[in-house]
């Protein structure tokens, strides 16, 4: 019989001695295979340090970011070419800027024909067609405003109070009338009549252009005193459209000051007196203008008395006081009377003021 180890038909032809001895040299005993440690590496352990043959593809999400950002460029320039070929080629021309006219003015005194009342200020005021008015800016009353046909509400309102600043700031701003200041009404002009102003200011004319008392209220420090820190205003405002950019405004007002002479010494206190001055203002307004908070005056006329007529009262006003008369005014022109509104101004260089003008005492 065969050994365990043998094949079952023995042992093969042509493999001499068995063959069992011819393989010892590549058999591992046991111990050999106990001590052996298999160890598989994964790919990248497996490809070391080399690099890949092949370059990666971008993915499609950078793909299209790509693609976005080269068509908003493309975009961009071609908005930007577009804007200058319309700015080139539009016939569109954006209206020109609107400048500020000078301002016409007018100045006309009013004498007495007799001796100026005075008393107290309480006394002559009560006794005056002024007894009704109200007092300071409060007689300054807007009209109810609306819309035009290129205005809106709010824009109205705001040429409206426009006009009322500045009639407050130069005609009832305490530092204003007595000659200490004019920046309150300046800085409410338009800066196209800034220069018209300031040589008002400086070298006042009666030339129709540099009348300062058409500008603002004034009176001599050296010479008047106010009795009444606060006049008595009575008046109206009225506003129209007067073409598709501008908005006009008419002030026309009485305002009424107790005045009495400058304070030298210690005194007694001198009598007071009134002066009434009637203004009417014609402001235009341009949208940028009623933006910038700002005015300007096309004409403004002033009639003031009592005053007498051969006084220069193109610069401070120059009121005859308490107990004081004019020349001889008897053949003078018609009387006119300054605490009626909504009438023409007086055409004469020199004008008499009514006796129902004065306190009747």
């Amino acid at each position: 019989m065969a050994g365990r180890g043998d094949p079952p038909e023995g042992t093969p032809e042509g493999f001499p001695g068995g063959g069992e001895d011819e393989y010892r040299s590549v058999v591992f005993d046991e111990a050999f295979i106990r001590a052996a440690h298999l160890q598989e590496f994964s790919a990248q352990e497996r490809m070391g340090d080399h690099a890949r043959a092949v370059r990666s593809r971008p993915s499609w999400e950078n793909r299209t970011g790509s693609r976005q950002a080269v068509l908003l460029v493309l975009l961009i320039l071609l908005a930007f070419g577009t804007a200058i070929y319309l700015g080139v080629r539009n016939p569109y021309q954006p209206p020109a800027d609107l400048r500020a006219e000078p301002l016409r003015t007018t100045v006309v005194p009013l004498a007495p024909r007799g001796t100026v009342p005075g008393g107290t200020p309480a006394q002559l005021l009560a006794h005056s067609p002024a007894a009704e008015y109200r007092s300071g800016a409060a007689g300054i009353n807007l009209p109810v405003a609306g819309r035009t046909s290129h205005f809106a509400e709010s824009q109205v309102v705001t040429g409206l109070g426009i006009a009322k600043d500045y009639l407050v700031a130069s005609s009832l701003e305490p530092d204003v009338l007595s000659g200490a200041t004019v920046r309150p009404a300046r800085l409410l002009l338009d800066p196209d009549q800034l220069e018209q102003f300031d040589r008002s200011v400086e070298a006042p004319a009666d030339d129709g252009r540099h009348a300062l008392a058409a500008w603002l209220v004034r009176f001599d420090p050296r010479q008047v005193a106010l009795a009444e820190p606060v006049a008595r205003v009575q008046g109206t405002l009225r506003y129209e459209e007067t073409g598709p950019d501008t908005l006009d405004v008419t002030a026309d007002h009485t305002y009424t000051y107790a005045l009495r002479p400058a304070v030298r010494g210690s005194g007694p206190v001198a009598a007071a007196s009134l002066f009434t001055v009637h203004r009417v203002v014609h402001f235009r307004f341009d949208r940028e203008d009623l933006r910038m908070h700002r005015a300007e005056l096309l004409t403004s006329t002033a009639e003031a008395g009592p005053q007498a007529c051969g006084a220069d009262t193109t610069g401070s006003l120059k009121p005859l006081l308490a107990g004081t008369r004019a020349a001889d005014v008897s053949d003078g022109p018609a009387a006119t009377d300054p605490y009626a509104t909504a009438r023409p101004a007086a055409p004469a260089l020199c004008g008499v003021l009514a006796q129902s003008a004065q306190p009747s005492l």
